[in-house]
């Protein structure tokens, strides 16, 4: 199904994968993979079918953030140029999709690698995963996200340490620090991912997509501003085909199916 040169990208049973696939190089993010990962994001969004979607790496590594051999090999660049036009519209995506995403942590995520796992929903981890903002070690700040999500996980200390220090976080720290939700022996990795999508694929969908707009919101605002938005966002979900069935469902005493419409 995939169309892409560095993505593969597989949709089945409302359940989208999209796999980094330059396994050679760690799955490290060249000018090309980071346009496809733009471009299958919009796609995603677009498809009313899709209802969960699971990102990994191809190989041992999820990613090890930015190819830096490939970017040696072009003229300079601007840093703030290649964020607006590269990564950051990745995040802002991930972040403002209306359906989960699931990061399958397969192996080290690194750099602007590390920030792509942290924007996802729900972070299983295998043993044998490691995050790193590996920045500093070649004397750059982080960027694609991780000064944003790393502070609001972990307390504002302990992001200092982990970005000024590109300390390595192994799977079972994650976990303890709450950078992810769930870590499994390497070979359970793609059973504990299926329990999650088992479970997205079969829920509200539009429910959940306006709960991921609610927690991005309610980091910035007030009390009374939250208030005023779970009002607007429950009189949008009051509306959905799945609150009528889900409704139906109880008061007949079985179990809702639900659409994600």
């Amino acid at each position: 199904m995939s169309a892409y040169q560095f993505l593969k990208f597989h949709v089945e049973n409302g359940v989208a994968t999209i796999t980094l696939n330059r396994p050679e190089v760690y799955n490290a993010l060249n000018d090309e993979i980071t346009f496809e990962l733009q471009d299958v994001l919009k796609n995603v969004a677009r498809d009313e079918n899709i209802r969960v979607v699971v990102l990994t790496g191809e190989g041992k590594a999820f990613c090890s953030g930015q190819d830096l051999k490939a970017a040696s090999g072009t003229e300079k660049r601007s840093f703030m140029d290649s964020l607006h036009r590269r990564y950051n519209p990745i995040i802002r995506a991930m972040r403002n999709l209306p359906k989960p995403i699931v990061c399958r942590l397969n192996g080290v995520a690194a750099g602007a690698g590390c920030s792509l796992a942290l924007a996802c929903d729900i972070l299983v981890a295998s043993e044998e995963a490691t995050l790193i903002e590996v920045f500093i070690n070649i004397g750059l700040v982080p960027d694609s996200g991780s000064s944003y999500f790393l502070p609001r996980l972990t307390g504002m200390a302990k992001a200092f340490e982990l970005c000024s220090m590109g300390n390595r976080i192994k799977a079972d720290e994650a976990l303890r620090l709450g950078l992810v939700n769930e870590v499994v022996a390497a070979d359970k990795l793609d059973e504990a991912v299926k329990r999650y999508t088992d479970y997205y694929a079969a829920a509200p969908t539009k429910a959940i997509g306006l709960i991921k707009k609610m927690l991005n919101k309610s980091v910035t605002a007030s009390l009374d501003e939250m208030l005023d938005y779970e009002a607007y966002c429950q009189e949008i979900a009051g509306n959905t085909q799945d609150y009528k069935e889900g409704v139906q469902a109880f008061l007949e005493k079985r179990k809702p199916v639900f659409k994600g419409r």
